[in-house]
């Protein structure tokens, strides 16, 4: 069972991560060779005050 992790900054709409799951699965399942229904997708959904880069929030910019 593959398992492929997203963190990202929330906001996304539903459709956007029902498209980003069903690319991220297409792809493993080209390179793989695994059957679609054996890939996990988890898309965490974190806020801005949470992330950071260069040293800033991203809440901050």
């Amino acid at each position: 069972m593959p398992l492929i992790q997203v963190k990202q900054i929330a906001g996304r709409t539903e459709e956007q991560k029902r498209a980003l799951a069903r690319e991220l699965t297409d792809a493993y399942v080209r390179v793989m060779g695994n059957k679609p229904e054996s890939v996990w997708v988890t898309i965490d959904e974190l806020p801005a005050e949470n992330w950071a880069t260069g040293g800033t929030l991203i809440a901050d910019r």
